[in-house]
């Protein structure tokens, strides 16, 4: 478990000295499984295993979500990066300082090693997980021929109105965890460690999160009001994970197996006009009731759906354009997405109107079979969408996690 020669030599000194010193233990850090939970909202996660937290690690409360652009043009310089960006992370979520010297050991007339904001608060469940855009495999690295085949540009969805600035990125790193300061704090250590190698591009926040990942968690509300979430995969569905989840080495890339797959969209909601519109009409929208989070036409949340039960009309309980109906598996070739997203609100627009919504986040093995078809059903067909628009979306390749500490986020990658 010692860290190699190779990956002494890549992490710098900083991520060097933080493992010799020992500061945070290889055995504190490891987990043997995905579902390794922390016994309290205070208490760290693993940092490392087979996969990358942050997935299906039982969704906390906050996020701080950053897309970067890579300015440097050297290959070497950013394999460095994302070394010292694992041993940085590897101490962050045991609730360290980013550095071995942290915000007040090192010397006064020196940059501190950590920003400090997060000094005498708990690891709080943080996760940093990384994933790769398709910009990366362009030819500034040498990394074209790696690009997987499920990494394929989204195509253009109707009606979506995407702002470019807010959109793509070469690299993303996702920051989840109970308290937000700890979050910010992460991904502002990040981004200084990054100084000069690249640039936040765009980022957001979001608080309450919309889907529950595990079945310990009880199902969350999207800004409209309803429960979000419900049929979502969840940690414990062992074989679905494997089927819909996780890159296996028979998906086009090696270096990607125990990784998967990450789609974001923002999606920003008509709440003024939402909100005069008659419960009933909502219910229908959504093809469940508000209250309960039941499909129409049964009495609990996690009721089967019967998308042939009929009401006293005789028409169908679900209507045809109910966003349960269009989105469910049974109507996308059984496709299952991990969804992990939260809510927003951006302050306002300046007409007196909430700038909200929801920051969608899902995970899949492949999003040419999952996502796209979804999303494209949804677009063209769903009566939800008079109340949003997408203005932003991200598409990245999570590799899997780190083994220990001689490895790094995205060694498969550059020593393939």
């Amino acid at each position: 478990m010692g860290l190699s020669r190779r990956g002494l030599f890549g992490l710098g000194a900083a991520g060097a000295a933080a493992v010799g010193a020992g500061v945070v233990g290889a055995n504190t850090l490891l987990h043997d499984a995905p579902a390794a939970h922390a016994t309290s909202t205070s208490d760290p996660y693993p940092f490392y295993g087979e996969h990358q937290a942050g997935i299906v690690t039982p969704a906390q409360d906050r996020l701080h979500f950053v897309a970067f652009d890579v300015i440097t043009d050297k290959r070497a310089e950013l394999a460095e990066l994302l070394q010292e960006w694992t041993a940085a992370a590897a101490r962050l979520t045991q609730g360290k300082e980013a550095g071995s010297f942290g915000a007040v050991g090192g010397a006064p007339e020196a940059a501190p090693d950590d920003t400090g904001e997060a000094l005498g608060l708990p690891a709080s469940g943080l996760t940093l997980t990384v994933g790769f855009g398709p910009s990366l495999f362009d030819d500034r690295y040498g990394l074209a021929d790696r690009r997987p085949a499920p990494l394929a540009d989204l195509p253009k969805f109707p009606g979506e109105q995407l702002v470019r600035e807010i959109s793509g990125g070469d690299l993303c790193v996702q920051a989840c965890a109970h308290d937000p300061q700890v979050a910010v704090h992460a991904i502002r250590n990040l981004a200084r460690i990054g100084f000069g190698k690249v640039s936040v591009r765009w980022s957001q926040l979001g608080f309450g999160r919309t889907s529950s990942t595990s079945r310990a968690q009880a199902t969350p509300r999207n800004l409209l009001g309803f429960k979000d979430g419900t049929d979502n995969l969840k940690l414990e569905d062992a074989d679905l994970l494997r089927d819909q989840l996780w890159a296996s080495p028979q998906d086009s890339s090696a270096w990607m197996a125990g990784g998967t797959y990450l789609v974001t969209r923002k999606i920003r909601m008509e709440i003024e006009t939402w909100d005069r519109t008659s419960l009933a009409e909502q219910e229908q929208i959504f093809g469940r009731d508000k209250g309960e989070g039941a499909p129409l036409g049964a009495r609990a949340e996690f009721d089967p759906i019967d998308f042939a039960a009929k009401g006293p009309s005789g028409e169908p309980y679900i209507k045809d354009d109910a966003h349960v109906r269009l989105a469910h598996p049974s109507s996308n070739g059984d496709a299952h997405l991990l969804r992990r997203g939260y809510n927003y609100v951006d302050g306002s627009d300046g007409l007196g109107r909430l700038d909200a919504g929801l920051f969608f986040i899902a995970y899949q093995r492949d999003p040419r079979k999952q996502f796209v078809p979804v999303q494209m059903r949804l677009a063209r067909h769903d009566a939800l969408n008079e109340y949003i628009k997408h203005i932003s979306s991200g598409l990245f390749a999570c590799p899997p996690g780190v083994r220990d500490a001689g490895d790094y986020w995205g060694r498969t990658l550059f020593e393939a």
